[in-house]
């Protein structure tokens, strides 16, 4: 949220952690050609079937017939999705072996590699936008080694790529054969809304498939998965089968299991549809100064916008009223203070708001936890407030290098501020309020980048906030994500959605619920968030922030996530008729606005 005018660092942000991804990757030097007696053991290796043999992500692959390098066709790939257009063959191998991957390549960036080899995997990669190419690299087989994987990839956000002439050169191995049932099939982790599942891993299996009901619903690379979009306190059966490119195994033997009753979050009073808004309390800017008395009924959860730190790292936040100088119809403190019990008494919740645009605040230390802990109870305590809303921007948060688990994170400021909220949990009990704020930046990007990346270069801030609100969600009461002031982000479509429009909150809300993979790791799945946890983030007026939305287009968006009417082309992953409601920076710029933004709440829900 910002004091003045609309910010827009994303894009920024965005190239500088696109073009570390793309320095990060180095030219393998060719191999030695194959010995004699070696052969070509790539199926349809020039494409001139179609593509037999071939598996292409999200179907991102196609034949064409130009440009091509030899013979009818070549592969055109279009990059889609975190697998950035990724298109694989599982090939039969033997043992201890030596193997030379070749392909010829035409694109802005195309990647050519081998994986499950059994000891080093290897890629290679180059640029050749206009000409063909030809990349080639080497490995060796471990000693138990039966099948490998070989690939194309291109890069996320550049054009389509195109391959043809993929040869794998060595000692062919034995027929694949299709894969053993897996075993050992266990719950590991369980929440409200979903189930975390492994198993054992089977020999010469390529994936497995996940089975609820007896129906698919997620596949893996590794033994084990996540299921989300489940029903709190509801039994589940569940199966899993082995893959490989000789068929499906038949399915495990079932587990059942029950997923949790909804979270202590959602407990603290609020109405089944809450509107959600920002009193600039502290400081003034072009929409005037707004006093808490003044504040419409329409509104459910106040944020008094801001507390902020004495110093970034100290983690000592302070909270007064906007000075007379600046704010010169402000109330006095009895005032305040009164207006919010009144407020209060009449259902609605006013919570202290820690951050802001301006306010970084780093708890990089467990003095500063401490003192963070220490001072907002004191502000909540002063003013008799219902809770906390975390409301971090800028360089708040972010992950050190290594820390690539959304699941067990050890960055300091990521670990002592869900250390701080837990023990105001603690103190305040059942009936405390706890909202987040976050950027799309740090939530939704994590589906495609989180944190540094496998390889360093990425913007360390990346999905930063998914650990937060993985760590709380049982005592989350709401999120709202801040759909505006953010580029283009990549939905569960696999498509980049814009702000401003129905369609940029439906994508990105339907991923809060749904859940997805972090940074495209099947076996790191961040789970959905129970539909009342859940509001939508927009800015009141076209002063308010980047990313405004009409009236008419927020309805279609609400028609869409709750009755499943309206959704344009993104079909969301479920009917979600318990969302909560909306959020909006601010109550300030909505007076501003004549009350467009709370009005047409309160007509959509008749209120």
């Amino acid at each position: 949220m910002e004091r003045t005018g609309t910010v827009v660092r994303f894009s920024r942000l965005l190239a500088a952690c696109s073009a570390g991804l793309l320095a990060a990757g180095a030219l393998v030097a060719s191999a030695p050609a194959a010995g004699a007696a070696d052969v070509d053991l790539v199926r349809n290796g020039g494409f001139e079937a179609g593509l037999d043999g071939w598996n292409c992500a999200n179907s991102s692959g196609a034949t064409v017939t130009a440009p091509k390098r030899t013979g009818a066709s070549a592969l055109k790939a279009t990059p889609a999705g975190s697998d950035h257009a990724k298109c694989s063959q599982t090939i039969t191998v033997k043992p201890n072996s030596t193997y030379t991957l070749s392909a010829w390549v035409q694109g802005s960036y195309v990647y050519l590699g081998a994986s499950g080899t059994g000891t080093t995997d290897v890629s290679t990669w180059t640029q050749s936008p206009d000409v063909w190419k030809q990349l080639t690299t080497t490995f060796t087989t471990g000693p138990s080694t039966t099948s490998v994987s070989v690939y194309t990839h291109g890069w996320y956000g550049t054009p389509d790529y195109y391959v043809d002439d993929l040869s794998l050169f060595g000692p062919g191995g034995e027929p694949v054969v299709i894969p053993a049932v897996p075993g050992g099939l266990k719950t590991t982790a369980l929440t409200s809304t979903s189930v975390a599942l492994s198993w054992n891993a089977v020999s010469g299996a390529s994936g497995y498939h996940v089975y609820r009901g007896g129906t698919k619903v997620a596949t893996a690379t590794g033994p084990s998965a996540t299921v989300t979009g489940l029903t709190p306190s509801t039994a589940y059966s569940f199966q899993v089968t082995a893959t490989n490119a000789a068929g499906e195994s038949a399915k495990s033997a079932a587990v059942t299991a029950t997923t949790t009753e909804g979270g202590g979050g959602g407990d603290t009073g609020l109405p089944a549809r809450a509107l959600v808004g920002y009193l600039h309390s502290s400081f003034a800017n072009g929409s005037g100064y707004t006093r808490m008395a003044d504040v419409p009924d329409s509104w459910d959860v106040i944020n008094l916008a801001f507390g902020e730190p004495t110093s970034v790292t100290s983690g000592d936040i302070r909270f007064s009223l906007c000075p007379v100088a600046e704010c010169p119809n402000v109330e006095s403190e009895a005032e305040f203070k009164a207006a919010i019990k009144a407020k209060q008494a009449a259902g609605k919740k006013v919570l202290i708001s820690i951050g802001g645009q301006n306010g970084q605040v780093q708890l990089g230390s467990t003095a500063a936890r401490d003192a963070f802990v220490t001072s907002v109870s004191k502000i909540i305590d002063t003013y008799g407030l219902d809770g906390l809303d975390i409301d971090f921007e800028g360089h708040s948060l972010s992950l050190n290098t290594g820390d690539t688990d959304f699941r067990n994170p050890t960055s300091p400021v990521i670990v002592n501020l869900i250390s701080a909220v837990k023990s105001l949990k603690a103190k305040y009990g059942s009936d405390f309020v706890l909202t987040m704020a976050p950027e799309t930046f740090f939530v939704q990007l994590g589906y495609q980048f989180y944190g540094s990346g496998p390889w360093g270069g990425q913007d360390p801030r990346a999905g930063a906030y998914l650990p937060v609100i993985h760590a709380l969600r049982d005592d989350l009461t709401l999120l709202h994500v801040q759909d505006y002031n953010s580029g283009p982000i990549m939905g569960l479509d696999n498509q980049y959605h814009t702000m401003g429009g129905a369609d940029f909150h439906i994508a990105m809300t339907d991923m809060l619920l749904a859940g997805f993979p972090v940074a495209g790791d099947t076996t790191k799945v961040f789970p959905g968030l129970r539909p009342d946890q859940v509001a939508i983030g927009l800015p009141a007026s076209t002063q308010a922030g980047n990313g405004h939305t009409t009236p008419a287009e927020v309805n279609k968006a609400l028609n869409c996530l709750i009755k499943k009417t309206d959704c344009g082309s993104y079909q969301t992953h479920g009917t979600w008729s318990d969302l909560r409601g909306l959020m909006t920076w601010s109550i300030n710029w909505d007076r501003f606005n004549n009350w467009e933004f709370s009005k047409n709440f309160d007509a959509y829900f008749g209120n």
